[in-house]
């Protein structure tokens, strides 16, 4: 599969992006992962994608000095080398992924369409959290994608402090401004974990936003 490599910096981190053409891939680019035979039952697309996920996270954990390939566990997870956290995403053509010796979550998204806002936008976010969105000087479609992303970024990055599934109101949205996110995890989140604080930074790349958690958790 024909795919290019370039790193990113945000909030402290380097993130790795892989840009992909999944018209070029076939199955036998999946021979080198060691999980590749999990993966044949999955369409073109899945794999495809798959792949170009774990070339992001074989950098970016070759860049710490590690040459490893995280091999996937039983919920689909990466599972990443002891002593490190990771994360992975994905949307089009593009996969990203970050490592670091705290939890970690990277989110991508194309920005949600205003149409798509009007049908979603109660699943994802309160009445409460929806006015600090339309005061945070970003335009509202923005603004819900990246609510929806950063409450992504936090799960990635705690998905191993929860039980089940959280959902979207499980984490609020307490602050947005500039290019910084605040929000704020519940007792649906998980108990061990609820009231604290989590930071979320962001940029945005032409039609995407690229969410990250990367700050240590810190009590309101």
């Amino acid at each position: 599969m024909k795919t290019e490599h370039s790193p990113l910096s945000l909030g402290g981190h380097t993130l790795h992006q892989i840009e992909f053409d999944p018209a070029t891939f076939t199955d036998a680019d999946l021979l080198w992962l060691p999980h590749h035979a999990r993966l044949m039952p999955a369409g073109k697309k899945r794999k495809a994608e798959h792949l170009a996920g774990r070339l992001a996270a074989f950098y970016a954990l070759q860049q710490h000095g590690i040459r490893a390939m995280p091999d996937i566990g039983d919920n689909r997870q990466p599972l990443w080398p002891n002593g490190w956290y990771g994360s992975i995403s994905h949307s089009g053509t593009t996969a990203l992924a970050v490592v670091s010796r705290e939890p970690v979550g990277v989110d991508l998204e194309t920005v949600l369409s205003a149409d798509v806002c009007a049908e979603i936008a109660e699943s994802i976010i309160s009445p409460e959290e929806s006015e600090r969105l339309k005061s945070s000087g970003h335009p509202f479609p923005l603004a819900l994608t990246l609510a929806f992303s950063a409450k992504e970024s936090v799960y990635k990055a705690y998905s191993f402090a929860t039980h089940a599934m959280p959902g979207f109101m499980s984490a609020r949205v307490v602050a947005m401004r500039g290019q910084d996110i605040s929000l704020q995890l519940t007792d649906g989140f998980s108990p061990a974990l609820a009231g604290k604080i989590c930071h979320v930074v962001w940029l945005r790349n032409d039609n995407q936003l690229v969410t990250l958690l990367a700050k240590t958790l810190q009590s309101a």
